[in-house]
């Protein structure tokens, strides 16, 4: 298996979950819900893996420099995975009205300042030994692999 570099992925997944989301935000203002659809699609086969390896691996890990901030930052995924499937479940209308349109752009734009809260995790990280870090790296090639989507991952492993 190639090492990955955990601090550099885990940017790098920011990155394209950012993007994701300002393409999904002018989606959704336009009422393109076809576009919508297949952006938030990616975004969930994305995040799926992300947040199992914060959550399993990462996030046990920095508890040590953090203490019970983890909490909070498990509660924001709460947040974030019903923000997820509230959008699931509205794009599965044929149009949006106005409101809906608004509303939704200003959820996925909220999901933005997690991304970007989230990102700062990566400075942390650097204080971990290698050990530690390549511990990190192999977690989050395992949790890539398995290719478990943020929806279904939070409905069958998760809470279990």
């Amino acid at each position: 298996m190639v090492k990955l570099d955990p601090i550099t992925e885990f940017r790098e997944d920011h990155r394209k979950v950012r993007d994701r989301l300002l393409e999904l935000i002018a989606a959704l203002q336009s009422k393109d819900v076809v576009k919508a659809r297949k952006i938030l699609g990616k975004i969930n086969v994305l995040v799926g893996p992300h947040f199992r390896y914060e959550e399993e691996t990462l996030y046990p890990a920095l508890r040590v420099l953090l203490g019970e901030h983890v909490d909070q930052l498990l509660k924001e995924h709460d947040g974030v995975i019903a923000t997820a499937r509230s959008c699931a479940e509205l794009l599965e209308k044929d149009n949006l009205t106005d409101e809906e349109s608004k509303q939704a752009a200003m959820a996925a734009r909220s999901l933005l300042i997690h991304v970007s809260n989230c990102d700062g995790l990566s400075i942390l990280s650097e204080r971990l030994n290698k050990k530690e870090l390549d511990n990190l790296g192999e977690k989050l090639a395992v949790a890539r692999k398995s290719g478990v989507s943020l929806l279904d991952w939070a409905e069958t492993i998760r809470n279990k």
